[in-house]
């Protein structure tokens, strides 16, 4: 019944002061004007106008629908701009899950920049995703995937960002800080500290102890890195990180970085997204600045 035109057609003839200016400015014939007002009167049940002469004066319902027409189209208008955006990918919220305990202080440095360079962009972090986020992609609940280990599949595609070496966080004053690597046997006697991840998903079971038939003498879950570190700080264990972040904090607490092995750990973070959404702008723009970061 009521329709965008209508409210146009009562705020450009109040604002133009006659039927012939407004219908120039809405570019619709005069007789197509009245016509629609007529309309929708009959619709309502009550005069939007009453005519005296040549002029037009509202009547208490004309003056009502005039207040809706000046509050609901500037809403209107602004919206169909913000779709306008979203359509050519300058707009919207990137929903991003993480796969990766560690690589939240790496998102961190993204971040900052790119809401910098992206004003109009929301970025939202979802770490309930953990080990679960191709589902989420699939699901449409994360627009992009921070993960070590890129499951492939269709209609999926997952994007390289830097390398990084996973290596062993000891206590400053552990034995094994001052040795260039430790071998697999060497953690028999140790407390290895992880984050609360299946053993098959831990790369220093999988790609070190593993493969050596080595289990560790205890093995004890945190969820939270600054806790795991000052627990390595205060002697309780030791455990994995990649170097960025175990050289991090040891610049500012009691722990050093030893390499895993006489070769390292390599490992890749990749951004993993839904082919069909690579071509919006702002998801372009995030997996290029990150990219550009070399996580240092």
């Amino acid at each position: 019944m009521l329709e965008r035109i209508h409210m146009s057609i009562v705020q450009e003839v109040e604002k133009q002061g006659s039927l012939t200016a407004a219908a120039e400015v809405l570019h619709v014939t005069q007789s197509a004007l009245s016509h629609s007002m007529k309309k929708l009167e009959q619709q309502l049940g009550t005069d939007v106008w009453l005519r005296e002469g040549r002029s037009l004066r509202l009547t208490q319902a004309g003056q009502y629908l005039l207040a809706v027409a000046n509050r609901v189209l500037p809403q209107l208008d602004l919206a169909e701009e913000r779709l306008q955006q979203f359509a050519r990918g300058e707009r919207g919220t990137l929903r991003i899950g993480m796969e990766c305990h560690p690589c939240y202080q790496w998102l961190l440095k993204i971040v900052s920049p790119y809401l910098a360079a992206w004003p109009d962009v929301d970025v939202d972090v979802k770490q309930k995703f953990q080990f679960g986020g191709i589902g989420a992609l699939f699901g449409y609940e994360i627009d992009l995937l921070v993960t070590p280990d890129p499951l492939p599949k269709p209609g999926l595609h997952f994007e390289p960002v830097f390398d990084y070496e996973q290596v062993l966080l000891v206590g400053a004053d552990h034995p094994l800080a001052q040795q260039a690597f430790v071998k697999p046997a060497q953690l028999a006697r140790e407390t290895l500290i992880t984050y609360p991840v299946s053993i098959e998903r831990l790369d220093i079971y999988t790609q070190f102890l593993m493969p050596a038939a080595v289990t560790p003498r205890r093995h004890k879950v945190i969820e939270t890195t600054d806790i795991m570190v000052q627990m390595v700080a205060s002697g309780r264990g030791v455990a994995a990180l990649p170097r960025w972040l175990a050289e991090e904090y040891a610049q500012k607490t009691g722990v050093a970085a030893v390499r895993l092995g006489s070769k390292g750990i390599a490992k890749q973070i990749f951004l993993g997204a839904r082919e069909a959404d690579l071509d919006i702008d702002y998801l372009r723009a995030f997996i290029a600045m990150a990219a550009e970061s070399s996580g240092d």
